[in-house]
């Protein structure tokens, strides 16, 4: 083990050799912390790089770290977002270490992704309890797989039963409808069209980005908040809006990780995120399920349409997904489709789907398609419509189960 002089090498010192250590990145290191040094903790040796505390760490520094301890000022936020980013991009356990660290720091690093918080000057004992409890936790591949929770918003997700169903057109309205009001308390709400194929979300809405979620996708590493931020359109309603791409392109051109690395940066940045799934199932689909805090399954009367979204709420209880709130959404419910005493009725579809509908939206193709033709919300055509009101009462559910959520 090799310690710096911090009188001579501010930054740069990393570990050497191929055993794994308890990897410590502070400032200086002085009293109780500088005894450490020439000591082991939980049978590992430990390694320092003396470090400003918003220097940037790469990630490639943790390579043969079993863990790291990360010193943390919380009167500077970029050092909390150094922390913050370490986390996201390693999968190295990190332990932060401040100052007399406030509750409010401990919890917001815990949040983050730190696994314990301990005060500094460190302390031998403290730091070989925590990497011992660390140690002590089953390896990643020894783990029930369960999503990680969404640091910030609240992830939304539509489920098209199938193509027709009206879904998008559904969404576009209810989106908008419920951004406006979330404005009026200060929330942002972000829609992202991750039907890659046929997404038509933006269109529908009168917008024409020059972005899309493509550059989100080729942006790799270099995705963060502001880079989403600048490929979402917002529209007047306050709704920021990440379009699908321009051209046709596979469901299989884009991977898991790329396709969850975006839903979860703008769960970050975003209070409410809407997400438009393409009808067709693909390999990330479930991915995202895991993952929503509401999913609204939208279908309309067609026995087609009701056929395919039994088979989807299969899909899910084979995948052991039904504990994933899943709302179950009837649309243009007035219709009818087959014609004479054979017609699907409302009350035919618990008898199809083993559950009965949770909300229904209103038949009114007429001003559905015309808010569709002019890229407008249907309030500016009609202000008081019986679609209208079906949307309302969806987007109080949600403003319900989010304020319970806390």
């Amino acid at each position: 083990m090799t310690a710096m002089d911090p009188e001579h090498s501010p930054s740069g010192f990393h570990p050497q050799g191929p055993e794994a250590s308890v990897h410590l990145f502070l400032s200086g290191a002085d009293g109780d912390t500088a005894a450490l040094f020439g000591s082991r903790v939980a049978g590992l040796p430990i390694s320092l790089s003396l470090c400003p505390v918003s220097e940037w760490i790469d990630v490639t520094d943790l390579g043969h770290s079993a863990v790291a301890v990360v010193q943390v000022d919380g009167d500077s936020p970029a050092s909390i977002q150094r922390f913050t980013k370490l986390a996201e991009r390693s999968g190295t356990p990190l332990i932060a270490a401040s100052y007399e660290p406030p509750l409010a720091l401990v919890r917001q690093l815990i949040r983050a992704g730190a696994h314990d918080v301990l005060p500094l000057p460190l302390s031998h004992a403290e730091l070989e309890a925590a990497v011992t409890q660390i140690l002590a936790e089953p390896a990643a591949d020894e783990r029930v797989p369960a999503p990680p929770p969404v640091a910030h918003g609240q992830p939304i997700l539509v489920l098209k039963s199938r193509g027709g169903a009206g879904a998008t057109a559904l969404l576009t309205q209810l989106a908008c409808r419920f951004a406006a009001s979330e404005a009026q308390h200060g929330r942002q709400v972000c829609l992202i069209d991750f039907d890659i194929q046929f997404g038509d979300a933006a269109f529908q809405l009168g917008l024409t980005p020059p972005r899309s979620v493509l550059d989100l996708v080729e942006a790799g590493p270099r995705l963060d908040g502001q880079l989403l931020r600048s490929v979402a359109a917002t529209h007047p309603s306050g709704l920021k809006v990440i379009a699908a791409p321009g051209q046709l392109m596979p469901l299989d051109a884009v991977s898991s990780e790329q396709v969850l690395a975006i839903f979860e940066r703008a769960a970050r940045e975003f209070d409410t995120v809407f997400v438009d799934l393409p009808a067709n199932w693909t390999n990330w689909s479930l991915s995202l399920i895991a993952r929503a805090a509401r999913v609204l399954l939208i279908t309309d009367l067609s026995v087609a349409a009701l056929n395919r979204a039994r088979r989807q709420l299969d899909l899910l209880d084979e995948q052991e997904l039904g504990q994933v709130p899943l709302q179950l959404v009837v649309n243009r419910s007035s219709r009818k489709l087959l014609g004479g005493s054979s017609a699907v009725k409302l009350g035919d579809v618990a008898q199809v789907l083993g559950r009965g509908a949770d909300f229904t939206v209103s038949d009114d193709p007429e001003l559905m398609s015309t808010a569709i033709d002019r890229g407008v919300p249907i309030s500016e055509i009609r202000r008081k419509s019986a679609i209208g009101k079906d949307l309302d009462l969806i987007a109080a559910a949600i403003s319900a189960d989010q304020a319970r959520r806390g």
